[in-house]
């Protein structure tokens, strides 16, 4: 079982949303927009699962955004993301349902681990791989 707090994909730290207006009143303030939160998380796992995007018809909020996963087992979910963490609110994309109680996780990776057998079997390869590219760039 894998507990892992770090991505083994660089990925570019321009994510687009510099130039989008409804994003300009986020700069230069400590306020943390959920929405912002859950597109990074999308793009740290994208590669391990089927599909993965923040839902456009659940609210996002300052203290709140949700996302749609479909694992590689065509399983889907709908997360809610907050302070607490991350946790499945649905067995479907764009759905809440008030008498789920699941646990929060403190990262998608633990999260996506729990559901998802394939997630964990693709990034534990590109971990490997990752570090196989690491060895060799030291030793060169």
């Amino acid at each position: 079982r894998m507990e892992t707090d770090c991505n083994p994909m660089e990925l570019p730290n321009n994510t687009g949303f510099e130039d989008d207006s409804d994003y300009r009143d986020f700069e230069g303030t400590d306020v943390k927009d959920m929405r912002l939160e859950a597109e990074a998380v999308v793009n740290d796992v994208l590669f391990a699962v089927n599909n993965m995007f923040v839902s456009k018809t659940l609210p996002c909020a300052e203290d709140v955004a949700y996302i749609n996963v479909e694992t590689r087992e065509r399983n889907r979910y709908c997360l809610e993301l907050t302070e607490a963490g991350l946790r499945v609110v649905a067995y479907d994309f764009d759905q809440t349902d008030d008498r789920l109680q699941t646990p929060y996780h403190e990262t998608v990776y633990s999260l996506l681990d729990s559901l998802s057998p394939a997630y964990r079997e693709v990034f534990g390869n590109a971990l490997l791989q990752r570090l196989e590219a690491l060895k060799k760039e030291s030793q060169s």
